[in-house]
Formats: structure tokens, sequence, C-alpha cells
């Protein structure tokens, strides 16, 4: 496989840009600082290896977040830019064949990451050295399981890459994949532990899919929402099942779409209602809410052409989808619902509300990156600025428009998770004052997502790399914050964990639900400052981003 040329031409060209070097000097110095932080400051080392084994839980979890973090980006364009590019035309037309040029990009990707691993090293020996952490099922078990969660989602992203026909779509599904196998499936678990019937086993499942549940298995956490319920469930056993099936699956798809048929993506043309008879017509109006197939009208005289511009150019900007969307988020908000009614003596509000809040900020943190971010990329890469230059709209008409095609999308997908919130009023009167600051602090977190998503995605000229700095950016500043958190009074006190936990949008959430392990700390006003701080420097630095691009050139 090391003399497949694939290999070699996917590593020297990332191998030979400077931000992958500094990316692995950064990584290197992250981490050997986090064991550094942990470091226990006394003159003397607990015997039973505690410490030592906090110093490990929280590297590796570190470790597994920047995995996930760097991991979809890379696979996710491997085969779409070569699609786009021409250059798989030529790659098929060689003797290589479909099966030695997806192992190629899978060998390179999985080599890169290894890198990354490699460079981690230093400061996993030096928790070793602290003792108390077992080489074979503390070290080597914790790489073993990060290389098979680097091998399931470059599989996946790669499956990702060959079914996309861009770049910036490809990167979105990408991150939607991780970001659903990695945390969305904890969820289900917390609402159905300990009911048994086939939705717990189902939820069961469903976890041991997470690297997150395996890795906290494996290193004696305990079992990810499982509030205090004894479970003999093998997770990690499941997680390797499951995680070699998922790579088998995509491998298999992936390869059986390297061929011709990848170029002939032909639809049908379809019919246009407006040009069927007066019973079709009266017919399809009946049927469907909004007619995917009917002509849109002109755009009306006080609207901002590039808002609608925006919605009726990118697939689920479409009022159709858009009703998709809604529809779903509705379905999930009354789901969690039914189970508050109907689970009320096993579950607390606060776990309801907790998983809520998760779900919530799940949501804006996988839709809007992939709506802000390409806001001025996309136009750039395309050589749609120009032509927008070119129109008497105003500079400032250009970027509402763009931002007010976004700010809708968001509004509707918060007030379809709002009736879950009814409820839970409904049934504890006295959490209407909490949930009336959640659903501040959700707005709040939207406009934060929203304005530093544009803001990060405007520094970039392609909307692959505005689309990936945007979920980085969003995925560090809410996963930052935790493993602090996990390092919590050991040797963290509480005013550095709160001031840390101060940055998040999901602790403050928790923190206002009263959930467990948050309600201690007193997040609020602080978050709202710092998000609208920050929201308001976004706003000022994708002006200014703007206003550059629009000057002559």
């Amino acid at each position: 496989m090391l003399a497949n040329p694939v290999v070699w031409r996917e590593l020297v060209v990332i191998l030979r840009r400077k931000r992958f070097a500094l990316l692995q000097c950064a990584i290197a110095a992250g981490f050997a600082l986090l064991v550094v932080l942990r470091w226990p400051t006394d003159a003397r080392v607990a015997l039973s290896g505690s410490r030592s084994l906090d110093v490990f839980r929280t590297f590796s979890f570190g470790l597994l977040s920047a995995l996930l973090l760097m991991l979809p980006a890379i696979p996710a364009t491997s085969i779409v830019r070569e699609t786009r590019s021409g250059t798989l035309a030529l790659l098929l037309n060689t003797l290589l064949g479909p099966w030695r040029i997806y192992f190629g990009k899978l060998i390179a990707v999985l080599g890169l990451l290894s890198l990354l691993l490699v460079v981690s090293l230093p400061a996993a020996a030096a928790c070793y050295a602290l003792g108390g952490v077992s080489l074979t099922r503390g070290l080597f078990a914790v790489y073993l399981l990060l290389t098979l969660t680097a091998l399931q989602f470059s599989a996946t992203s790669l499956l990702v890459s060959v079914l996309s026909t861009s770049t910036d779509a490809a990167v979105r599904t990408a991150y939607g994949v991780v970001f659903a196998l990695s945390i969305v499936v904890l969820l289900p678990y917390p609402l159905f532990a300990g009911t048994g019937g086939p939705l717990a086993t189902v939820a069961d499942w469903a976890r041991c899919t997470s690297p997150y549940a395996a890795l906290s298995s494996l290193l004696g956490v305990g079992d990810v929402g499982s509030r205090g319920i004894l479970s003999t469930t093998d997770v990690v056993g499941r997680f390797v099942l499951l995680s070699l099936a998922i790579t088998i699956v995509c491998s298999l798809l992936t390869i059986s779409r390297l061929n011709y048929s990848v170029f002939d993506r032909s639809r049908a043309a379809g019919t246009i209602s407006n040009e069927q008879g007066f019973a079709v017509q009266l017919f399809r109006r009946l049927v469907f809410i909004v007619d995917p197939q009917r002509r849109s009208g002109s755009i009306g005289r006080f609207t901002n052409p590039v808002m609608v511009k925006e919605f009726r150019c990118r697939k689920f900007g479409r009022l159709h989808w858009l009703l998709r969307l809604v529809a779903i988020c509705a379905v999930l908000s009354l789901g969690i619902s039914i189970l508050t009614v109907t689970r009320t003596v096993d579950l607390d509000v606060a776990t309801v509300g907790a998983v809520m809040v998760v779900l919530q900020i799940a949501l804006l943190i996988l839709i809007t990156p992939s709506l802000a971010a390409g806001l001025l990329a996309t136009e750039i890469e395309s050589g749609g600025w120009v032509l927008l230059q070119l129109t008497p709209l105003s500079v400032t008409r250009i970027v509402w428009g763009k931002l007010l095609s976004v700010i809708l999308t968001l509004m509707l997908v918060l007030c379809a998770t709002l009736p879950g919130y009814i409820v839970m009023v409904y049934i504890e009167p006295g959490q209407r004052d909490q949930i009336q600051r959640v659903v501040l602090s959700l707005a709040i977190t939207a406009v934060f997502v929203l304005m530093t998503s544009a803001a990060v995605g405007s520094l970039f000229r392609r909307t692959m790399t505005a689309t990936a700095a945007a979920y980085a950016f969003q995925l560090l500043i809410c996963g930052g914050p935790i493993l602090i958190w996990l390092g919590r009074d050991a040797p963290f006190g509480h005013d550095i964990v709160e001031a840390a936990l101060t940055l998040n949008p999901i602790a403050a959430g928790l923190s206002i639900i009263r959930f467990q392990g948050f309600r201690e700390y007193d997040l609020l006003p602080a978050n709202w400052w710092f998000l609208g701080m920050a929201s308001a420097i976004g706003f000022i630095t994708l002006f200014w981003r703007t206003w550059q691009i629009s000057r002559p050139q």
C-alpha cells in the first residue's frame, strides 16, 4: 500500500503546507500545557494513582476532541475535489482501479492523523511517568480506540465526499455526521435508561457508537448519562464492533461509487406546476403546503434581493426544505415533551431540560456555521462578489441581506423547538423563570454563533476552509471549557472552572436548568456579557472584512 502513488501524492500535498506544521506544533504544545496544568503541585503523589488517572483522563478526552475537530475536513474534500477538478477521471483511466484509489486516500488520511497522534506521545508519556496508568490497558487501549475512531470517521467522510457535489457541502455534511455519531447518539440514553423495552435497547446500542461513551467506559469514568443506574453493557466491545461495521459498510459503498457513474448525476427535468392544466394546479395546491415545482414569484419592491438570492441558491433555503427542517425540529421537541409527561416520576425536569438544551445548541452549532461561514467566501471563490458590486445595492444592504437569510432560518428552528419548554412549564409552573432565561440564553447563543461564524468565515477566500474554521471555532468554544470542568477541584479551583464555563453557552444553559455538576456555578449574566461582546466583535469584523474586499483591487 505504501507503493500506492495516491498515498504519496495526498501526503506530499498536505505535508508541504506550513499550516499543517503549525498545527502539529500547536497540538504538541497544547497537550503539554494541559498535562502541566493538571500536574500535581505538591511534593507527594497518592499511592492509589487517582491523581495520575485524573490527568490521563483529561488528556484522553482532550485528544479525542482534537481528533474529531480536525478529522472531517481532509477526507470530506478528498474525492469531491478530484471530481470537480477532473483529476478523478484521469485516475479512473489508470491501472490503479477503484480499490487502490480508495485505500490510497484512506491510508493517506490515517497517516496524517497518525502524525497528530505521535506529537501527543510526550504528554502521554508524562502521564505514564506519573504512575497509576497501565501501559496496556491504559495508554495502548486509548490509542487503539482513537485509531478505530479515526478509521471510522475517515471512512464515513470519504463516503460523504463521493456523494457530494461541492467541497463546502461535503465539509458541512461530514461535520454533521461526526457530531451525530459522537454527541447526538448519547442524548436518548438518559431518557430511556432503566426502563426496559425496545426503545431502551436501541438507545443503549446507539450510544455505543459514540467514542466518548467508549472512552468513558474504558477510563472508568462510568456510563455517559446513566444517572447512577448500574449497567453491565460492554460499551467498549460494542464500540469496536459497530466501528468496524460502519467502516466496512462505508468503504464498500464508497468503492462502489468510484467509477464513471460518479460523474453521471443526471436528474429528471421535472415539470413546472404553472404550465400544467387547471385541474393539476388545483390538486397540487390542495396537496402541497408549498409546491416545490411551482414557479417562484417575482421579488417584491421592498424585499432585499440578496436575501432572496441566498434562499433560492441553497438547497435548504427553499421554503419546502425549510418546512421539512422545522417539522423535524418540532417532532423532536414534541417527542421530548411526551417523555416529560409520561416519565415525570422517573425523570426530573432538570434532566429533560438538560437534554433539550444540549439538543438545541447542537442544532445551532450544526446548522449555523454551514449557512454563515460562506456568506463572503462563497462569493469571493465563485466570482459572484464582483457581480454584486456591479449592482446598485450598497455594501450594507448586501451584507444585511445575507445575514437576514440565516437569521430567519434560525428563528424558525428555535421556534420549532419551543413546545417542549411549554410542556415543562405546564408540568412544573415553578420552572417558568428558569425556562424564560433558558430561551433568552438560546437566543443570545444563536446570535453569537451566527456573528462569530460569519466573522471567522470572512477571513478566508475558500468556502471549504471558511466552513471548517467556523466549525472548529464553535467546537473549541463549546468543548474547551468542558475539559477544564473535568478537572474541577483537582487542580482547577472553583473560580477557574467558573471563569472557563462562562465562555460556554452549553454550560450556561445547564446551569440555569440546575443540572447536576453545573448547579454550583453562577454563570449569568457573565456568559451573556461575553456572548454579547463576542457577537459585537464578530459583527465589526464582518463589516471590516466586507469593506476591505469592496475596495478597488
